[in-house]
């Protein structure tokens, strides 16, 4: 037990809570990534059938639903896997 105790002596605090921190939440970074890439994905999507719309094309309804749902949850993910200090 000395032996573990000293050695948790040697690490530094601050990195010592960093490390802690990432152990409760691991991929942060990956997950948020992800979810900001389908949230561009969802975004662009919608602005497309926006102009498609504008210009007198044909858009089907339910297309138009799924990707602002597409959107809504996205966004979502994004604000709930946010850092909460």
């Amino acid at each position: 037990m000395s032996d573990q105790q000293s050695q948790q002596s040697r690490l530094d605090p601050a990195l010592r809570d960093r490390l802690l921190k990432e152990s409760q939440t691991p991929w942060r970074g990956l997950r948020r990534l992800v979810w900001f890439a389908l949230f561009a994905s969802a975004g662009l999507g919608l602005f497309t059938m926006a102009f498609r719309l504008s210009s007198g094309d044909v858009v089907d309804l339910s297309d138009l639903g799924i990707q602002g749902g597409a959107l809504l949850l996205f966004s979502a993910l994004l604000w709930f896997d946010r850092t909460r200090d």
